[in-house]
């Protein structure tokens, strides 16, 4: 008995052959990228850099933006974003207002907290990161604690360098230098 095979068309078997010399060239650039990355030197800089700037695209040691040696890159911290505060208000005009049945007198203070850092330190980073509850309760205590009349006067300076020293205090890993309000609105 014969048997007919249908064998496939000649497009088909082009097709097929296009995809396999494809998908062998891929294979190989992986190969080869992962051979060149496990013998580049531990402490190179990156080929190609993106973003960053004007000329950034291309690469580094064409003027891509690269941090000169000797410089540091800085960058802003904004993780305890904007507070929502409200502060004691004044202790005597609250108790009379308590006792004539009026709502006591507060303020509301809509602050955000920013400051720099250097984004090479990893480490102080992550430390920066796994604090920002901390950071947000430290900023809350003490803006809350603040009477009105305090509040009305209240010293900017004052206030990062007392709220500068308690950050501090609780980092390990660096320290920050400065303190930037972004946002400082006192609302009746």
């Amino acid at each position: 008995m014969k048997r007919e095979i249908d064998v496939p068309g000649n497009k088909l078997l082009i097709i097929y052959r296009i995809i396999v010399v494809i998908m062998l060239l891929l294979v190989v650039l992986l190969i080869a990228g992962s051979l060149y990355a496990f013998l580049r030197s531990k402490d190179s800089g990156p080929l190609i850099r993106i973003g960053g700037g004007r000329d950034s695209v291309g690469l580094v040691g064409q003027g891509g933006g690269a941090v000169r040696e000797g410089e540091s890159a800085y960058s802003v911290f904004s993780g305890i974003g904007t507070l929502r505060i409200q502060n004691a208000g004044d202790p005597q005009a609250s108790a009379s207002n308590t006792a004539s049945g009026m709502a006591p007198e507060t303020s509301v203070i809509i602050i955000s907290i920013n400051f720099p850092y250097k984004a090479e330190d990893r480490l102080f980073t992550e430390e920066l990161a796994s604090n920002i509850g901390e950071f947000r309760s430290i900023a809350t205590n003490y803006f809350a604690a603040l009477p009105r009349d305090k509040l009305d006067r209240l010293d900017e300076d004052q206030a990062k360098a007392d709220i500068l020293r308690q950050y501090n205090a609780l980092l390990r890993l660096g320290r920050i230098e400065t303190l930037y309000f972004s946002d400082l609105m006192i609302v009746e």
